[in-house]
C-alpha cells in the first residue's frame, strides 16, 4: 500500500506520540507499504515553525530531510496533476495544506494517514 502521512502524524511519528493509532503504528511498520512525505507537509512545517507555531530542535530545512530519510520515509513532490485536481474537489476542507494532501492522494493512488475528519471526507482513502 501506499502511504501519505498527513503533516501532524509525520511529527507524532518522530516524537513516538500517544496521538498516534494503533493500525497507523502497524501500516507505518509494515515493509510492504511504501510511505511518503509530501512536499506540503515540509511546506506546512516549515510556515508553522517560522510564526512560532512549530517548534523543532533544528531548522526544518535540516530536520525534516534527517528525519524523513532516519524513518525511511519518501519524499513526494507537489506536480502540476496532483494541483488541478484542486478544481474538482468539494469544499469540504478550509486547509489548503490539507486539500494539497487529498489532490496528491487522489492522483497517485495513495491511502491518507490522518485523524483529520474533514479529510476523511472526501473521495480518498485514509487510514487512523
Amino acid at each position: 500500500m501506499k502511504l501519505l502521512l498527513d503533516t501532524c502524524t509525520f511529527l507524532w511519528i518522530l516524537t513516538d506520540a500517544d496521538d498516534l493509532s494503533g493500525p497507523c503504528r502497524a501500516a507505518f511498520a509494515d515493509p510492504d507499504n511504501e510511505v511518503f512525505l509530501s512536499a506540503v507537509s515540509a511546506w506546512e512545517i516549515a510556515v508553522k515553525h517560522s510564526l512560532g507555531r512549530l517548534p523543532l530542535p533544528e531548522d526544518p530545512a535540516a530536520y525534516v530531510p534527517r528525519q524523513r530519510e532516519k524513518h525511511l520515509v519518501r519524499p513526494l513532490s507537489l506536480d502540476e496533476a496532483a494541483i488541478l485536481q484542486l478544481s474538482r474537489l468539494p469544499p469540504l476542507h478550509r486547509d489548503p495544506f490539507d486539500r494539497a494532501l487529498v489532490c496528491q492522494a487522489i492522483t497517485a493512488g495513495m491511502t491518507i494517514m490522518t485523524p483529520d475528519r474533514e479529510i476523511r471526507r472526501y473521495p480518498v482513502p485514509t487510514l487512523w
